[in-house]
């Protein structure tokens, strides 16, 4: 057999992830914040992309038309009369207008249109427009500093609160601090004590029963009984209250009342000082009931980026290009803006779709709650919408509605199914946790239901479901054994 070289042609098909590709897979996976984040930086980097200005000033008039505030009374007995109160921004009815002048934008009325109302180009105050949030080291610190006046001691306590931990506790040992620094271990007892009085109290204490101490102690409600209380904080964890009867020597009023007290203290005064507010979530689809009876599903206009496509611009560029390098340039800046606009409205549409099937599919949890939370699998939706079942992980990935229930992500309507009894239909795993808390929360003190009669009910109810299956759910839900519920529902609380 000879072997010689040759030319063969074939045909073949094969997957192949371009830029562009792999630019739209990111936009479907993103929420409306990241996809207009992402917007605004192909804005400063393609200048053939501008924003749909027709969209927002269309948005802005309906907004201005919705917010306009009443006509005002034409006179000072019309307003006299009126029910209504003139605006604030309405003129005084008493106004002198002889020394107010206004031409070209300049007036005398005290301050300008722009910079200071003195007339002073000096900026220096723009500093105080800054956030003027002081951290919890720099709070201490400064208490430190006013607290301690030996060199020595505000040396400790400044090492100390180099150790301090997010949460206000210092698990150091004093003969450790002491040993570090090499002084007595007295001092660092001492230093310990004051720092933990200081704002916030409790503070710098190495365990959570030294902590609640001190904030008892500085409420003056530190007592014998009290310390016998967080000498056996186990005993409160198991909710063994009969227990703790016996030890703190007190009946089950006042031990409701001390531990209500404890419930009222802050077991991590330092975490509370730094901690930054839960970022609001804003929904990326907005849902409305129509009057029809019906559901409206739209995007959040205020959310959804628009631009265009400058095809003017880019004709006048395209004869003003005077070599072949900056007509490769125009040619890839419009391809590039072009697929971003093809991007963004396939993005649109598609979670218009799958919003819209996900609705449809849930029309019994929108109009009763959740006990009529029906299971659903990404399956389901991506055989009614003629997808993949992979586009539908991207499409309800940190995406949120606004229902007249709430703002839920959209994830959260697909839940496992739990199979009916005697063939009956499949029930959502939601819809049981959902009823599961509200049979404990019903139940009563002299009858508290095991995971067994959780089983049972259910059971009766078309649930067919086994017990560790509701043990699971009920640890999730952060809910007690029967053993501890009833412990705690023996002794009032």
């Amino acid at each position: 057999m000879a072997l010689a070289p040759r030319l063969d042609m074939r045909q073949s098909q094969s997957l192949v992830m371009t830029p562009q590709l792999r630019q739209a897979i990111k936009l479907l996976q993103s929420s409306n914040l990241e996809v207009t984040a992402f917007v605004e930086e192909e804005l400063e980097r393609n200048p053939l992309l501008e924003r749909d200005e027709r969209a927002e000033a269309r948005t802005g008039a309906e907004d201005r038309a919705a917010e306009a505030p009443p006509a005002e009374p034409a006179n000072a007995h019309a307003a006299a009369v009126s029910e209504t109160m003139p605006s604030a921004d309405a003129a005084p009815l008493d106004a002198d207008y002889d020394n107010v002048f206004e031409a070209d934008g300049f007036r005398m009325d005290g301050a300008g249109r722009g910079g200071r109302a003195d007339f002073d180009d000096d900026l220096s105050g723009i500093d105080e427009l800054a956030d003027g949030r002081v951290s919890l080291r720099e709070h201490v610190a400064e208490q430190i500093r006013l607290t301690f006046h030996d060199p020595r001691e505000r040396l400790v306590a400044a090492q100390m609160l180099a150790l301090l931990d997010p949460a206000g506790r210092l698990a150091v040992e004093d003969a450790a601090i002491a040993a570090a620094m090499g002084c007595a271990e007295a001092m660092v007892a001492g230093v310990r004590a004051r720092l933990s009085r200081l704002d916030p109290v409790g503070m710098f204490c190495r365990n959570l029963r030294d902590c609640l101490a001190v904030q008892l102690a500085e409420r003056n409600r530190l007592d014998p009984c009290m310390e016998a209380l967080l000498d056996n904080l186990d005993l409160l964890a198991r909710r063994d209250m009969r227990a703790l009867m016996r030890v703190c020597a007190v009946d089950a009023e006042d031990l409701a009342e001390m531990v209500a007290e404890l419930k009222r203290l802050d077991p991590k005064p330092g975490a509370s000082f730094d901690a930054a507010p839960a970022p609001a979530v804003v929904p990326d689809v907005l849902m409305r009931r129509t009057p029809d009876g019906g559901w409206a599903v739209e995007l959040n206009p205020e959310t959804l980026p628009r631009v265009l496509v400058n095809r003017g611009f880019h004709a006048r560029a395209v004869v003003g290009a005077k070599n072949k390098d900056d007509k490769a340039f125009l040619a890839e800046r419009l391809q590039s803006a072009t697929w971003l606009v093809k991007s963004l409205e396939q993005r649109a549409n598609t979670i218009l779709k799958v919003a819209a099937e996900i609705v449809r599919r849930q029309d019994g949890f929108f109009r009763h709650g959740v006990a009529h939370l029906r299971p659903l699998i990404l399956r389901d939706v991506a055989e009614t919408v003629a997808m993949h079942e992979s586009t539908i992980s991207r499409v309800t990935a940190n995406k949120y509605i606004a229902t007249p229930r709430g703002t839920f992500e959209l994830k959260y309507f697909f839940t496992t199914a739990i199979a009916g009894t005697g063939g009956a239909e499949a029930h959502s795993a939601e819809s049981v946790r959902f009823r599961i808390r509200e049979m404990i929360a019903a139940e009563p003190a002299h009858d508290v239901l095991s995971d067994d009669a959780i089983v049972e009910r259910l059971r009766k109810e078309g649930v067919d479901i086994a017990r560790r299956t509701v043990a699971k759910y009920r640890e999730a839900l952060r809910i007690p054994s029967s053993v501890q519920r009833k412990r705690e529902k023996a002794v009032p609380a």
